[in-house]
C-alpha cells in the first residue's frame, strides 16, 4: 500500500520530492530536537492522486489522513472539535521548490461556535479565543470558499472606526463576537450557505483547497518565471497550532540568519507581540525589528539566536525562519533557505567559506549565475513605488531614465549634447548603431529577445525592452501611446530591462557595486572550470570591458559593426554602388585603414589573448537606405526638381537597392557567399587584420588572430576562402616582415555544415557554432517574426519548454552541435570548438556545451562573469555525477 501521509518524525530533510520543502524541513527540525509543534505531511504524491482522480481526495489518502489525525490528537492530548479541550491546526502548502506566497494557508482550523467557548474557558482569555475564531472565518472563507478578503477587511475597518479604535489589539472579546456575526453574514450573502461548523469537514475542504492552489494563477506564473515543473504537485502540512496572540507574553515573527539584502552576518527580521503570523505581513500593524526582542524577552531572544545558529550550521546556508512565542515559550514553525539578492548571495557564500561552514565548490554552487546581472547594471531601487505604463520582453538587463527620441540621428545629436535619451523605435537595424551607442536604453515595439536591438544592447551592456506591442508608435508625430496615455518626443521615461517594465518619469536607481567578494568568487570559478569563457566584442571599448570582466579572449568580433560609423557609411555605400572593380577597390582602400585601426585597438585591449574575427556577414542591402523611404524621396524629387543631381544620385541608389533586394535576405547573398562573389571585400578585411597584427607585434605585444569565415554550408566554400586568407596573409607578412601566428576556421550556423563537419574540418582549424542562426535555420523560424507573433504562445501552451533563441534547444539544435563536434574531431582530433551565439551566456546551455566537450563559450561582455560562474558550476556538477557513477559501478 502506497504511503501518502507522514508524521513529522517519520521524515527527514532529504525527502523534499515527497514531503515538499516545508514538510521536509519540519521533519528535519523535529529530528534534530527543535521545538516544532507536532503534525503530519500529506505528500506531493497525494496531490497528484487528487488531480488524477478528478480533483477528489482518494479514499486511501482520506483514510491515512484520519489515522494521522488520531495520532496527532493522542500526542497533543486534545481532539479536533472537542468543545472542552479543542485541537486547532494550521493547514499549509509546501511545494518541492520554495514558492513563497504563491499558494494558500489556513490557520486556527477546528474552531466553531462551540470550540471557541471551550478555548476561552481553557485559556481564561475570551478575547484571544474570539480573535482566533474571526481570523479562521476570514482565512477559510477566502481560501476555501473563495470570497474576497476585501469584504471582511472592509467590515472590520468599519467596526474599528465605529468603536473609535486605531488597531486590532484594542478590540475586546465582545467586539470580536460582533465581527464574527458579521463575517458569518458575509459568507451567507456570498455563498448561500452557513459557515461550516464540522471541524473534519473544515479539514478536508482546506486540504482540497491547498491542492487546488497548486494551479492557481499566481502559482502558475511563479513556476513559469522560476522554471519549476508543473507535475511536482504540492504537499500539505497539518500542524498543531501555537498562538502568538494569547497576550503580552506571546508574539510571532519572521527572521533571516543574515541580512538578505547585503549578506551581513546579523539577525535580520521583525516580529509583533500579541499577534498571529499574518499580522506581520498584512501591514495593519508596524512590526518591531528583531533586535528589540532582546530587550523585550531576553531569554526567548537568546534561545532564538542559538536556534538560528544551529539551523544555519545544520543546513549550511542562510535560513529564513518563522517563529511563534506562546506564553513565553519559543516554537519554530518553519525554516528554509532564504531568498537573497545577488550581492547578499555572493557575500554569504564567500564568508561561509571563510567561516569553515562550506567549501569553495559549495560556495560556487550557492550563487545563481543569472543573479549576477543584478550586479553588472544599474537597477531600479526596489523600495520606491512605481507605476508601470507597459511591459515588453526583458531583452537586456539594467535600468535607465531618459528623454524619448524616435530616431538614431536624434539620439546621437542629443547624446552628444550631454542629454540622456531612450531610443524608441518599431525595431532597429545596423543603420541605427550610432543612435544606440548614444542612447541610455532601447525600446522597440517589434522584435524578440535575440533581435538586432536585443543582441546589440546586451553587447553594449545597455538596458533594452523589445516586442512591447502595447505601445503604438507614431513616427510621424514623434509620439507613442499606451491606452489613453500619450508619450511625446522629449518626455522622460524609465525602463527596466530586467523586467521589461516601462514607467513614466524618473525612477531612482542603484549603481552597480562589484565587491571584493564578487571578484574572489569568480577567481574560485576560474580555478575550477574546464571550459574557456570569451566575449563577443566589436570595438576596442567592448574588448576592454570584456577583459575587465575576465574574458580569456574574443570569441566573435563582428566586422560589419565597424562599417556602421556615420563617417564610414558613405564609403561603404560607395563600395556597394561601384559599377566596376576599380571603383570598388577605391572605396575598399579607404575602408582598410579604418578597419585596421579598430583591429589594433581590439588586439591591444586583449593583451595577447586570442581574437576571433568574423569576416563580413550581413547582406549588402543592410548598409543602404530603406527601399520604401528612398522611393518616396525619388517620387518627391521627380515632382519638384526633376533635373537635379540629387535626383540622379537617388535614382541610381534606388536601382542598386532594387538589384540587391531579396525575398529572404537572411538566407540570401550574405556570409561567405559575399566573399565568393566579391573576394576583394574579404581580401581588404584580411589585409586590415594582418597590418594591425604587425603593428601590435612591433610594440612587443603578442597577438593571436583567428579568422572566421561565416555561413559556410559546403567544404568548397571554406576551401576557396581559406586560400584567399592564406595568400593575403603571406603577402602582408612579406611586406611587413612580421610573421604572425594565426588560424582559420568557420562558423557552423546552417544544418548542412553540422552534418558534413567531417568534410569541413579538413579546411578548418576551429569551429565556432553560431547558435542564433543555427536555431533559426533548424526550426525554420524567422527569429523576429517568431518572437513577435507566436513563440510566447508556444511557451505558454507548453508546445515548447523555452524560447529556443534564449535557451538552447538541446534535443534538436544541440544534437546538431554535438554531431558537428564529433564529426569535426573525427577528422581533426585537435579541432578547437566554441560557441558564439547568445546561448554562450545562458547557464543551462553552458552546461550542455561543457558536456559535449566544447573548448569555450563566448558571450556579450556583460555576461562574461555569469558564464565564468556557470562554467564552474557545470564542471562541479558533472564531476559529482561522474564520481557517483564510478562509485555505483
Amino acid at each position: 500500500m502506497e504511503k501518502f501521509v507522514y508524521l513529522f518524525h517519520e521524515g527527514n530533510g532529504n525527502m523534499k520530492e515527497t514531503l515538499g520543502g516545508k514538510g521536509a524541513n519540519l521533519a528535519e527540525m523535529t529530528r534534530i530536537g527543535l521545538p516544532v509543534p507536532f503534525g503530519f505531511t500529506i505528500s506531493t504524491q497525494a496531490c497528484n492522486a487528487f488531480y488524477n482522480s478528478g480533483k477528489i481526495i482518494p479514499k486511501e489518502v482520506e483514510k491515512q489522513i484520519l489515522e494521522a489525525l488520531n495520532l496527532l490528537e493522542e500526542k497533543m492530548g486534545k481532539k479536533l472539535g472537542d468543545p472542552n479541550n479543542p485541537l486547532l491546526v494550521s493547514v499549509r502548502s509546501g511545494s518541492v521548490f520554495s514558492m513563497p506566497g504563491m499558494m494558500d494557508t489556513i490557520l486556527n482550523l477546528g474552531m466553531n461556535d462551540e470550540t471557541v467557548i471551550g478555548l476561552a474557558k481553557l485559556t481564561n482569555n475570551p478575547r484571544f479565543a474570539y480573535d482566533s475564531y474571526r481570523r479562521f472565518i476570514q482565512m477559510f472563507s477566502n481560501v476555501v470558499l473563495e470570497i474576497d478578503s476585501y469584504f471582511f477587511e472592509q467590515f472590520l475597518e468599519e467596526k474599528r472606526e465605529l468603536k473609535g479604535y486605531t488597531s486590532d489589539p484594542e478590540m475586546t472579546a465582545e467586539d470580536w463576537q460582533e465581527v464574527i456575526k458579521g463575517y458569518k453574514e458575509i459568507v451567507k450573502q456570498h455563498k448561500k450557505i452557513d459557515f461550516p461548523q464540522d471541524p473534519k469537514e473544515q479539514l478536508f475542504l482546506a486540504i482540497h483547497a491547498v491542492f487546488k492552489s497548486w494551479n492557481n494563477q499566481r502559482a502558475i506564473v511563479y513556476r513559469r518565471l522560476n522554471k519549476i515543473p508543473d507535475h511536482l504537485g504540492t504537499a500539505v502540512n497539518v500542524q498543531s497550532m501555537v498562538f502568538g496572540n494569547m497576550g503580552d507574553d506571546s508574539g510571532t515573527g519572521v527572521a533571516f540568519t543574515r541580512n538578505p539584502s547585503t549578506g551581513e552576518r546579523i539577525l535580520y527580521g521583525e516580529y509583533l507581540m500579541n499577534a498571529q503570523g499574518e499580522d506581520v505581513v498584512a501591514g495593519i500593524r508596524t512590526p518591531q525589528p528583531i533586535a528589540t526582542l532582546k530587550e523585550e524577552m531576553p531569554s526567548v531572544y537568546q534561545q532564538f539566536e542559538d536556534t538560528c545558529q544551529l539551523l544555519e550550521q545544520h543546513y549550511k546556508d542562510m535560513q529564513d525562519i518563522e517563529f511563534t512565542v506562546e506564553r513565553g515559550k519559543l516554537f519554530i514553525l518553519q525554516t528554509r533557505n532564504g531568498k537573497r539578492t545577488a550581492q547578499a548571495a555572493i557575500r554569504i557564500a564567500v564568508e561561509m567559506v571563510k567561516e569553515g561552514i562550506i567549501d569553495k565548490k559549495t560556495a560556487l554552487m550557492r550563487v545563481d549565475s543569472d543573479q549576477l546581472n543584478q550586479l553588472l547594471h544599474r537597477r531600479i531601487d526596489d523600495t520606491v513605488d512605481k507605476k508601470v505604463l507597459a511591459k515588453g520582453l526583458p531583452a537586456s538587463p539594467g535600468a535607465a531614465t531618459g528623454m524619448v527620441v524616435f530616431s538614431a540621428d536624434e539620439a546621437e545629436q542629443l547624446g552628444n549634447d550631454g542629454k540622456k535619451v531612450i531610443l524608441v523605435s518599431p525595431e532597429t537595424t545596423p543603420d541605427d548603431i550610432h543612435g544606440m551607442v548614444a542612447a541610455q536604453a532601447i525600446l522597440t515595439s517589434r522584435g524578440g529577445m535575440t533581435s538586432h536591438a536585443a543582441v546589440v544592447a546586451r553587447g553594449m551592456g545597455k538596458a533594452c525592452i523589445c516586442g512591447c506591442e502595447a505601445i503604438k508608435i507614431d513616427m510621424k508625430n514623434k509620439q507613442f501611446t499606451v491606452g489613453d496615455t500619450i508619450v511625446k518626443y522629449g518626455d522622460v521615461i524609465t525602463v527596466d530591462g530586467s523586467t521589461g517594465e516601462i514607467m513614466l518619469g524618473e525612477i531612482p536607481m542603484i549603481d552597480p557595486e562589484l565587491s571584493e567578494e564578487f571578484q574572489l568568487l569568480l577567481s574560485w570559478a576560474d580555478e575550477v572550470r574546464k571550459i574557456g569563457v570569451r566575449a563577443n566584442a566589436d570595438t576596442p571599448e567592448d574588448a576592454k570591458k570584456a577583459f575587465e570582466f575576465g574574458a580569456s579572449g574574443i570569441g566573435l568580433c563582428r566586422t560589419e559593426h565597424m562599417f556602421m560609423d556615420l563617417k564610414r557609411i558613405p564609403i561603404v555605400q560607395k563600395m556597394i554602388l561601384a559599377e566596376s572593380y576599380s571603383e570598388r577597390m577605391e572605396a575598399l582602400e579607404q575602408l582598410l585603414p579604418m578597419q585596421q585601426g579598430d583591429f589594433e585597438g581590439i588586439f591591444e585591449a586583449m593583451q595577447g589573448h586570442p581574437v576571433t574575427i568574423r569576416l563580413l556577414d550581413p547582406p549588402l542591402h543592410e548598409f543602404l537606405p530603406n527601399k520604401e523611404e528612398l522611393l518616396v524621396e525619388v517620387t518627391k524629387l521627380q515632382m519638384t526638381d526633376s533635373q537635379s543631381d540629387e535626383l540622379k544620385m537617388k535614382e541610381q541608389l534606388l536601382k542598386k537597392v532594387r538589384q540587391l533586394d531579396e525575398f529572404n535576405p537572411m538566407l540570401g547573398h550574405r556570409g561567405c557567399r559575399l566573399g565568393m562573389i566579391y573576394p576583394e571585400i574579404y581580401e581588404m578585411q584580411v589585409k586590415a587584420i594582418f597590418y594591425a597584427a604587425a603593428k601590435i607585434a612591433e610594440k612587443g605585444m603578442k597577438v593571436k588572430p583567428e579568422i572566421m569565415i561565416p555561413l559556410v554550408g559546403h567544404v568548397n566554400e571554406l576551401k576557396q576562402m581559406r586560400q584567399l586568407v592564406v595568400d593575403t596573409a603571406m603577402t602582408i607578412q612579406e611586406e611587413t616582415g612580421k610573421v604572425i601566428e594565426y588560424t582559420i576556421g568557420t562558423m557552423i550556423e546552417v544544418p548542412r555544415a553540422a552534418l558534413t563537419a567531417d568534410q569541413i574540418a579538413e579546411e578548418a582549424d576551429f569551429f565556432s557554432f553560431g547558435t542564433n542562426d543555427l536555431t533559426q535555420t533548424t526550426f525554420g523560424y524567422s527569429r523576429d517574426d517568431a518572437e513577435g507573433k507566436f513563440l510566447q504562445a508556444y511557451i505558454d501552451n507548453k508546445v515548447l519548454p523555452e524560447n529556443p533563441f534564449a535557451v538552447l534547444d538541446q534535443d534538436g539544435v544541440g544534437k546538431l552541435v554535438e554531431t558537428g563536434v564529433k564529426l569535426g574531431r573525427s577528422t581533426k582530433a585537435s579541432l578547437k570548438t566554441g560557441i558564439c551565439g547568445e546561448h554562450g551566456g545562458e547557464k543551462n546551455s553552458i552546461d550542455f556545451f561543457y558536456r559535449i566537450g566544447l573548448d569555450y563559450v563566448s558571450c556579450s561582455p556583460y555576461r562574461v562573469p555569469l558564464a565564468r560562474l556557470a562554467a564552474a558550476q557545470a564542471t562541479i556538477r558533472h564531476e559529482v555525477n561522474n564520481k557517483e557513477v564510478l562509485t555505483t559501478a
